[in-house]
């Protein structure tokens, strides 16, 4: 169990967490939610003893071990890939260091033989002589063949890296588990794992996550983090959001009521104070006036942009058709001889076990690639927008964001653009910020801001959730299901999968395909 006691953190002027008090109990999940910026991992790290408050408490069970996930890739380049998941018990790691090294000594001493025997019974009682088998068995299970299990972790791709750090938070059952975006990186399979895992994991676990179906899957719980509170709801994601809405609009609509009566009174009071015969229920009248409190209700902290894709010119009956479009890349065929035909309100949802070849072929769609062998035969009414995984490009200049917006509007009405700009969530001085210093959140809003102007017809969208808030993703995720065009993506996010996609192609290893017209969830459970 973890304690929160009167906290408060303070960085100069500013003041991120104040007068907090919570308490983390064993056998529930967590989710830590709040806007960008609002302090999310930084609670995790003041959970975990890597910050210290600035007034009150974190206080943990006698004999609880806290486990957190690390971020740093690059940490542990030098060491077996087992070893930095035993690594995540430093307890029992340490006295298996302690014990290698006395084992090679050539001489012993009776003391060094007590200390030897102590060891041992501690090694034993941590479970040491199921460590290595434990560990594998969490590798395997994330998706780490046996064969890397012995390799040096710089050996390894970043992906397998980011399953080695998971599994090193998880390892030797942690009473108290800490995961800051668990599932960043992670495969479709390592997912359904990890949900599995951490629903049947009966000790504490908080987690910061931008998946909103992850939350809804693991989560007793949700932490909200607004203006500098932190507050606990009962249930999962998608229960705090029901609630919290409900909420507001209980206090809108209470306030609306108290307001009626106020005016309903206040004009009483004005026409009948002065006169005598009526000055009793006058005065009976400020009394119920002065009784009634407004609800005080506070703005959240949560910003939502406005993403609605509307469209210029709808498309025709003759949309997309790809036939026999083979691709080789470094002498293998990661696309071979794929066809398919895009028809009026597909939705599709691409799936591949190799996220380049996805990009790949987005970007042969779209002209940034060529291929090998095949057609492409786009309908002549489509107007197609696409939105990379990796932008660069389009920020390596020293515009200002009015600038670069300006570029792919006709329209030069600087009232428009910062209109428009505004429901993006770039308000005020934020329009003269320069876009090659802008986060990686604030540029994907640009490209989206880029391509709702352009009017488009038909979407392509690689990783379209890379970088953004739970408020963004959630704009985004209602204005793809509103969208009345075609819409070629692949995503990680599962409910935007879920809820967008009507059809689903999966380009195995192959380089070949699986097509089939049924919703997303029936596709994954037929995997």
């Amino acid at each position: 169990m973890i304690q929160v006691n009167h906290v408060s953190l303070k960085f100069g002027k500013r003041t991120l967490f104040e007068d907090v008090n919570l308490k983390f109990t064993n056998d529930n999940c967590y989710g830590l939610i709040g806007a960008n910026g609002s302090g999310k991992s930084t609670f995790l790290k003041i959970l975990s003893g890597e910050i210290e408050t600035t007034t009150g408490d974190i206080s943990i069970s006698k004999g609880e071990r806290v486990s957190f996930l690390k971020q740093d890739h690059y940490q542990y380049d030098d060491q077996e890939v087992l070893d930095v998941v035993i690594m995540g018990n430093s307890v029992l790691y340490q006295i298996m260091v302690e014990k290698d090294q006395m084992y090679q000594q050539t001489e012993f001493s009776e003391e060094d033989g007590m200390k030897l025997a102590n060891l041992e019974a501690e090694f034993m009682e941590l479970g040491g002589w199921n460590a290595y088998a434990d560990a594998a068995t969490l590798l395997s299970n994330l998706g780490i063949p046996v064969e890397q299990h012995h390799l040096k972790m710089r050996d390894l791709a970043v992906k397998s890296r980011v399953k080695v750090l998971l599994a090193q938070a998880l390892f030797g059952n942690p009473d108290i588990l800490l995961l800051d975006e668990p599932t960043n990186n992670l495969d479709l399979e390592a997912i359904f794992w990890l949900e599995e895992f951490l629903i049947n994991f009966n000790n504490t676990v908080i987690i910061v996550s931008h998946d909103r179906h992850f939350l809804n899957k693991v989560c007793t719980h949700i932490a909200d983090i607004d203006y500098g509170k932190i507050k606990l709801y009962v249930g999962n994601y998608d229960f705090w959001y029901e609630s919290s809405e409900l909420l507001q609009k209980q206090m809108r609509d209470s306030n609306k009521k108290k307001e009626e009566k106020i005016k309903e009174l206040q004009s009483f009071i004005a026409r009948f104070s002065a006169n005598a015969s009526k000055s009793r229920q006058a005065t009976s009248r400020k009394k119920m006036l002065d009784k009634i409190q407004l609800e005080e209700i506070v703005a959240s902290s949560r910003k939502y942009p406005y993403i609605d894709f509307k469209i210029e010119k709808p498309s025709g009956k003759e949309i997309l058709k790809v036939e026999n479009l083979t691709k080789i890349v470094d002498g293998k065929k990661i696309l071979d001889k794929i066809s398919f035909t895009v028809f009026k309100g597909d939705k599709i949802s691409f799936l591949a076990q190799d996220d380049m070849v996805k990009t790949m072929l987005f970007n042969i769609l779209s002209g940034k690639e060529k291929y090998d062998k095949g057609s492409i035969e786009w309908g002549k009414t489509i107007q197609y927008e696409y939105l990379p995984q990796d932008n660069t490009e389009y920020f390596n200049c020293d515009k200002s964001i009015m600038e670069w917006i300006g570029q792919f509007y006709d329209i030069k009405d600087e009232t428009v653009l910062r209109g428009f700009l505004g429901r993006m969530l770039f308000s005020g001085e934020d329009v003269f910020k320069k876009v090659n210093v802008l986060s990686g959140g604030e540029k994907q809003r640009c490209i989206l801001s880029k391509m709702m102007l352009k009017s488009p017809n038909f979407l392509i969208l690689d990783e379209p959730t890379n970088h953004l808030d739970l408020e963004s993703i959630t704009s985004l995720n209602k204005g793809l299901v509103q969208f009345q065009g075609e819409i070629l993506f692949t995503s990680r996010d599962y409910e935007l999968n879920r809820t967008v996609s009507n059809r689903v192609i999966e380009i195995l290893p192959d380089g070949k395909i699986i097509d089939r017209s049924i919703p997303y969830d029936e596709y994954i459970q037929s995997r």
